[in-house]
């Protein structure tokens, strides 16, 4: 079937759909997890916090032996309920610091206390002092040092998960529950403000590492979170667990209004750990925790720090990430180690040594002292296996190679890499298994030959001769230290050289340089960043130092040239290795989708967007298609022209609706050589880093879950199945034809993210469907350019009153969109 013979709601329907309610609207999205994971066998609670959650069903985890179970929602506390929380908080500190005291707390003359009151069924209660709660649990008189009084006035606390049974909580609870609510450098922020609790529980044999995790909702699916399972004991923190710890309760300054802070006399005692163990933590605005363990002399620790890696970017924050620290105490109190990151890895790693039996602190926060919510952290402390070096960093397809390793508790040097054919180029592997999964250790598999370099070739004089095409795997070993590579070349021969290492997680921050024998340099190059707008078009989604450099170069004559390699900020060492690539242009692409999660009522399309990471001087046509996915689903305008680097198409959903999300899947096709490549769509997100960069950060899978109701039908299609051609300056009309009662002129139509210089003109509904009529700007639209069109329709909705008269001003809801339509700019 083509793309344009796809089954759309009909209009009259999307019309019924849109006044029922469901209109346009951001999809749900989730900023952080709470626990960002837990140990294999563990069972435990899980807050997801984000924006238009409400109604929270059901939740995802990607790979087996994981289960979930939503067990409530949440909206952010208002201003007021914060202070009348923080009133009945206050009125129960009273409480428990008097029956610490051993003295009476004040007579509520035989009505229940606000503690009482507010774990009752309904959540009412009556204040019964505005008095400070230290003055008054100590004298029984208020800060002015009159009596206290009661006021009567009623208080009613929301149904928050925090705030229920707070009559059986103890004064430890209490304190917790105040650090957590009444902060007073925490800040509110929308796109966290609604939480979802969830009831997680991990199977003993489910396999460690990432996952993801994704709720659902009558809205649609979330965005994909990283989600860990883990083979330590895990533990969470209890705040306050600063250098200073001090408490805080909510003091009298007004309704809605924390104030003052007023502390208590006794810190909460904090546990001291053994051995492994995993910390689970969040950093607020200013925050430090610290943490005790044990160690004995002449262990191994290696400190591991998931932050970054948990939440890749902030779009509202600089730097765009958690940006975590690690500092090492001893029992004295001395700092005896820090670190603020992993070579690149903003995220912090910490070797350590034991030097001697005892207690140790680790203290973790954000570098310039920022944090929220979403600063979550896990913090392993073990003797656990962790590769620092490899060498070489891949083989050639279809040879047993077996690389050299080195790092800290680590069973043995060789590490066998799997190279069989059909593979992906970037593969992983893990060193070999004991108690612990070792940190994963990309690599890459080519078809190239490959070599190993040759010292000493440190200069021309000494350069290690080779013959294009091949890949060799060399290091930097020393500080200073260059790798000089030279072959003959042809004149008008087109050579490219390319490194290998930062993609791989080398230290590596390559420099290339391509010279003749004179010494002449043709070309040189640092960091190589294909780069659209703003955003970073990498493969790998997460580097934002990209170190790898790139050289393509036309030979000018025939004779001898050379390729020189080195470390831009002369450093070096075992850790320092690359692959160079020395070969003609090899043509070449990938594909990343996004979003990852679509949410499609049933029987209706949905636009997506792919990119064309594009290689070594490819511009052709890409053809997508699906691929192992269930049958029902239909794409339209699914071709990335020729030159062009993305394109949005569309998705249509089956006409039944599905009980639960499905993962489907794309393929590209293009012919490079004379030859049918094709090359999977990685799914992805489009995340934005600090205000400003985006990035393609993979994910795991691509779920389409059904968002909205009703039973759709209706055959829409265009008139005439021919590409739309628009002569640049002019207008070109096409037809879609609707069933009959379709009520087209009851809808308003608009370009979706128009393609630029091109806009909607005049739109003609009739009783058997619609005539557009699209319009290219001469001086906008691109001569020759080409993509789809995508056509949203829109209602107005006047919201009804008690007796069903119009209440308030008119809301613009959208009613969907037809498939995509294919255009062409025509050529001057």
């Amino acid at each position: 079937m083509t793309h344009l013979q796809r089954f759309l709601p009909a209009a009259v329907m999307l019309l019924a759909s849109a006044v029922k309610g469901q209109q346009a609207r951001p999809d749900p999205h989730v900023g952080y997890l709470y626990p960002a994971g837990g140990q294999a066998g563990a069972s435990f609670e899980v807050v997801a916090g984000g924006q238009f959650l409400q109604g929270a069903n059901a939740a995802y985890v990607t790979g087996g032996g994981v289960t979930v179970k939503v067990t409530d929602y949440a909206r952010a506390l208002s201003p007021k309920q914060l202070g009348d929380a923080g009133k009945v908080i206050r009125q129960l500190v009273r409480d428990r610091i008097a029956e610490k005291m051993g003295r009476r707390a004040p007579s509520f003359e035989g009505r229940k206390s606000p503690a009482a009151a507010a774990s009752a069924d309904k959540p009412v209660v009556k204040s019964e002092s505005k008095s400070d709660v230290l003055e008054a649990s100590k004298t029984g008189k208020g800060a002015d040092g009159k009596k206290a009084k009661d006021d009567e006035e009623k208080i009613e606390l929301p149904d928050h998960p925090w705030l229920r049974d707070l009559e059986k909580k103890d004064l430890t609870e209490l304190r917790l529950l105040a650090a957590r609510l009444f902060d007073p450098k925490r800040q509110q922020n929308s796109q966290l403000g609604e939480m979802v609790f969830m009831k997680v529980t991990i199977d003993p044999d489910a396999t460690p590492g990432d996952r993801e995790l994704r709720i659902g909702s009558r809205a649609g699916l979330t965005n994909p979170m990283v989600f860990q399972i883990g083979q330590a004991p895990e533990v969470l923190e209890i705040e306050p667990n600063d250098p200073k710890s001090r408490d805080i309760v909510p003091s009298k300054q007004g309704p809605g209004t924390v104030g003052a802070l007023a502390f208590f006399d006794t810190p909460i005692e904090q546990p001291v750990f053994d051995v492994p163990v995993l910390i689970n933590g969040q950093i607020r605005p200013g925050d430090v925790d610290r943490f005790r363990f044990r160690a004995r002399r002449g262990q191994r620790l290696v400190i591991e720090t998931h932050a970054r890696h948990l939440i890749p970017y902030l779009a509202d924050a600089v730097p765009g990430w958690f940006q975590a620290t690690l500092a090492l105490f001893d029992a004295k109190g001395d700092e005896i180690a820090f670190t603020d990151d992993f070579r690149f890895d903003p995220d912090p790693v910490l070797f350590f040594e034991v030097p001697q039996d005892g207690e140790y602190q680790l203290e973790i926060r954000d570098s310039i002292y920022r944090g929220r919510e979403d600063f979550v952290y896990r913090v392993t402390i073990g003797e656990k296996p962790f590769v620092t070096r490899i060498f070489p960093l891949g083989g050639p397809e279809g040879v047993p190679t077996v690389a050299t390793i080195g790092g800290w508790n680590l069973r043995g040097n060789q590490l066998p890499l799997d190279t069989r054919p059909g593979g992906p180029a970037l593969r992983m592997v893990t060193a070999p298994k004991g108690q612990w999964q070792p940190n994963p250790i990309p690599y890459a598999v080519d078809t190239l030959p490959e070599i190993l370099e040759s010292e000493s070739n440190n200069d021309p004089k000494h350069a290690q001769k080779v013959v294009l095409p091949l890949i060799v795997n060399g290091r930097i070993e020393t500080p200073g230290d260059a790798d000089v590579f030279r072959f003959e070349g042809r004149a008008g021969d087109e050579v490219v050289a390319e490194i290998v290492a930062r993609r791989l997680r080398s230290p590596l921050d390559s420099l290339l340089r391509l010279t003749d024998e004179s010494g002449d340099i043709l070309q040189w190059n640092d960091d190589f960043m294909p780069k659209e707008g703003h955003l970073h078009k990498d493969d790998q989604g997460w580097i934002t130092h990209h170190a790898d450099s790139y050289v393509r170069c036309r030979l000018p004559k025939n004779g001898t040239y050379y390729v020189h390699v080195l470390d831009a900020q002369q450093a070096g060492g075992d850790a320092h290795a690359y692959r160079l690539r020395l070969s003609p242009p090899r043509p070449d692409f990938a594909l990343r989708i996004v979003p990852s999660s679509l949410n499609i009522p049933a029987g209706r399309p949905a636009p997506v967007r792919v990119y064309a990471l594009r290689a070594d001087g490819f511009r052709g046509e890409i053809e997508l298609s699906l691929k192992n996915t269930p049958p029902g689903f239909s794409i339209s305008g699914a071709r990335i022209p020729a030159g062009c680097d993305s394109v949005r198409f569309t998705v249509c959903a089956p006409p039944k609706p599905m009980k639960t999300p499905v993962s489907i899947h794309f393929v590209g096709q293009a012919v490079i050589g004379g030859q049918t490549v094709t090359r999977p769509a990685v799914p992805a997100e489009d995340m934005m880093q600090a205000f400003l960069w985006r990035h393609l950060a993979p994910s795991q899978e691509l779920l389409v879950a059904n968002a909205g109701f009703g039973r759709f039908g209706g055959d829409i299609r265009l008139a005439d199945e021919r590409t739309v051609r628009i002569a640049p300056g002019g207008e070109a009309e096409f037809r879609v034809r609707m069933p009959k009662g379709s009520l087209t002129d009851a809808l308003q139509w608009e370009l979706s993210d128009p393609p630029k210089g091109l806009s909607l003109g005049p739109v003609r509904p009739d009783d058997g469907g619609v005539t557009f009529v699209v319009r290219a700007d001469a001086g906008m639209a691109a001569s020759g350019s080409a993509g789809n069109l995508i056509i949203e329709a829109f209602t107005e909705i006047s919201p009804k009153g008690a007796k069903g008269s119009s209440a308030g001003q008119k809301r613009r809801a959208s009613a969907g969109v037809l498939p995509a339509i294919p255009f062409e700019i025509a050529q001057k």
